[in-house]
C-alpha cells in the first residue's frame, strides 16, 4: 500500500519517462513525416469521427491526474524483480507500439488520412504490418493506451479508457472497411477472413 505523502519510486519514474519518450516519437510519426503529393479524394465517410472523439477521450482518461491525487504512489507489489519486469513490459510496449505506427504509416503513403477516405488510384494494402493485422495503426494507438494507464498507474481508469478506446475502434473499423468492401469486393472480403482487424485471436 502507498504510504502519505510519499514520493514516486525510481522504477515508476523510469516507466513513465520511457513512455514519454515514446509518446514523442508517436506524435513526431504524423506531424514530421513526409507528406506525400495530395490525391484526389474520391469517397469519405465523416461518421469514423465519431470514433476518433472516442478515443481522444480514452487517451484523456489515462493522462488524467485527478486532483490531491497521489502523483505515483509507491505500490509494493511492483517493488524489486517485479517492478523492473513491469518497467520493461510497459516500456517495451509502447516502443513496439510506436514502431508498428511507424511501418504501417510508411505503408500507406499518400492513402493514409485520419479520417475515413479513399483517394483516386486507392490499393488495398496488404504487405508489411497489414498482412498481420488489417489496422495496424489501431493496433499501435491501442498499444499506447495501455502501456500510457501504465505508466501513470491509473489502474480504473485504463479500465474504462480500453472500454472507450474499444467502442471508438469498432466505430472506425467498421467505417473505414465499408469503404474497402464497397471499392474492392471480394479482394478485400478474401483478405478479411485471413487477417483479424486489429489484434489477433481477438479482434
Amino acid at each position: 500500500m502507498a504510504s502519505p505523502n510519499s514520493t514516486p519510486t525510481p522504477i515508476a519514474l523510469i516507466t513513465l519517462g520511457g513512455v514519454i519518450v515514446s509518446w514523442f516519437f508517436f506524435v513526431g510519426i504524423f506531424w514530421l513525416r513526409k507528406h506525400p503529393p495530395k490525391e484526389p479524394e474520391v469517397k469519405r465517410d465523416s461518421r469514423a469521427l465519431l470514433g476518433i472523439a472516442l478515443q481522444m477521450c480514452a487517451y484523456f482518461l489515462v493522462w488524467f491526474q485527478p486532483p490531491r491525487a497521489e502523483f505515483l504512489p509507491p505500490i509494493e507489489a511492483l517493488s524489486g524483480a517485479l517492478g523492473i519486469v513491469f518497467a520493461v513490459f510497459t516500456i517495451s510496449l509502447a516502443a513496439a507500439s510506436v514502431w508498428l505506427l511507424g511501418a504501417a504509416v510508411s505503408r500507406l503513403g499518400k492513402q493514409w488520412a485520419i479520417a475515413a477516405r479513399l483517394v483516386e488510384g486507392h490499393k488495398l494494402v496488404t504487405e508489411g504490418p497489414y498482412a498481420y493485422v488489417r489496422n495496424p495503426i489501431y493496433t499501435g494507438m491501442f498499444g499506447m493506451l495501455i502501456a500510457t494507464g501504465l505508466a501513470m498507474e491509473h489502474w480504473i481508469a485504463t479500465v474504462i479508457a480500453v472500454i472507450i478506446f474499444a467502442a471508438g475502434l469498432v466505430i472506425r473499423v467498421r467505417t473505414e472497411e465499408k469503404l474497402l468492401r464497397a471499392a474492392f469486393g471480394e479482394e478485400f472480403e478474401d483478405y478479411a477472413r485471413r487477417v483479424p482487424a486489429v489484434i489477433p485471436g481477438i479482434y
